[in-house]
């Protein structure tokens, strides 16, 4: 929405009844001067949109027959009859228009919302689109968003995603200060989501060239300010830039893994063509496992306990020594939600970047539950080879 130059300024979930998704109509029309809604458009006795959306314009739902034509014609097509509650599918709120739904019997609707203060670029618009995300967007990229562009009458808004790991959010805002005030052009938000930053940068200009430089300009100050917290732009991950720069300098890693259990491994190896750089994979969960797999030396676990920085510097070494690869992570810790104690509570993990400069370890302590602990803990080692790659 905002690379058209609409932006969203609000969202509103409600239940499967007509009081509540009439209310929820009335407070988006005044909210904004458009109104997306989705879901509700299906054959069944909860599927209420329809009749909802024609109480809030204040008309009457009205068969159209060129509509049942095509939605019979979809059962017909399958050797299938039409079941007589699909045929609600055709009714439409008078003045409406309905949008063609090409992977499905739910159509669409588009009406002018009358009654309400119009904007300075006509009468507020409001689109009802079926739940199904596969026939929701295809609908919005077909029969919407020409609409919408029509709408925000050639402003040109450019969006550019700047991604960050390392600092959490309120680190990068103060780091950014006055760049992430409120009424800026370009505009800075932030998004956190488990770890990663996401920095949107906002340029609206009366023309795309114009918008597109005053976006670059913004990404270049963010990454003048940030360094190497920023690793990567739109919507790369950790695991992809990794990926990339293990390809291009031709170098190769393993992973040991207790706590995480495969969790990096994935994420290394869901990148197409990882074949490349990766090359083994350990998951080590019991001290005879670190033992027999990577050479672990027992003394060492019962002197410093399987959680700890000299366990997972021994991981990542023995991995290193094992794969013959130029690097090896080795992770260990406590996910939860049992486990923990006073001295090494749940969440505390180390983790261990090996290559032939030497072994870097940090400790971390991951609040949240199991899945959460396990997915930081494999992206920040994978923050930490990236790091050391940069060198």
């Amino acid at each position: 929405m905002l690379s058209i130059g609409i932006p969203v300024v609000s969202s509103y979930t409600f239940a499967d009844e007509i009081d509540s998704i009439v209310r929820a109509f009335d407070l988006a029309s005044a909210d904004a001067d458009v109104v997306l809604a989705t879901g509700g458009l299906g054959p069944t006795d909860d599927d209420l949109t329809r009749q909802a959306l024609a109480e809030f314009l204040g008309v009457e739902l009205k068969v159209q027959n060129e509509l049942l034509e095509k939605i019979e014609k979809f059962f017909t097509d399958r050797n299938v009859q039409m079941p007589v509650k699909n045929k609600i599918q055709a009714c439409i709120p008078a003045g409406a228009k309905a949008l063609v739904n090409n992977r499905g019997t739910a159509p669409g609707i588009m009406a002018e919302v009358k009654g309400r203060a119009p904007t300075k670029r006509g009468p507020k618009l409001l689109f009802a689109l079926p739940g199904v995300p596969a026939e929701m967007k295809r609908m919005f990229e077909e029969s919407v968003l020409p609409e919408l562009e029509r709408f925000a009458g050639g402003q040109a808004v450019v969006v550019r995603k700047v991604k960050c790991f390392g600092a959490g959010e309120s680190t990068i805002a103060g780091l950014l200060g006055q760049l992430m005030q409120r009424g800026r052009n370009p505009q800075i938000n932030s998004t956190p989501k488990r770890g990663v930053i996401t920095l949107h940068i906002i340029a609206t200009a009366e023309n795309r060239d114009k918008a597109e430089q005053m976006a670059a300009k913004g990404e270049k100050l963010l990454r003048g300010k940030l360094g190497e917290l920023v690793y990567g732009t739109a919507e790369q991950s950790l695991a992809e830039v990794v990926g990339e720069k293990l390809a291009r300098q031709k170098k190769t890693v393993a992973v040991a893994e207790s706590c995480t259990g495969g969790c990096l491994a994935k994420l290394l190896t869901d990148i197409p063509g990882a074949s490349r750089y990766f090359t083994h994979g350990w998951v080590t969960y019991s001290n005879d496992a670190k033992r027999s797999e990577l050479g672990v030396p027992a003394d060492l676990i019962e002197k410093h306990g399987a959680v700890s920085e000299q366990i997972a510097q021994a991981m990542a070494r023995g991995a290193r020594k094992k794969a013959g690869t130029d690097f090896a992570i080795g992770i260990t810790g406590i996910a939860g939600p049992s486990g923990g104690t006073e001295q090494k509570p749940v969440g505390l993990v180390y983790i261990s970047v090996d290559d032939d400069r030497g072994c870097d370890t940090r400790r971390c302590l991951f609040p949240q539950d199991r899945q959460s602990i396990r997915l930081r803990a494999a992206q920040t080692a994978l923050n930490m080879l990236r790091l050391k790659l940069n060198i």
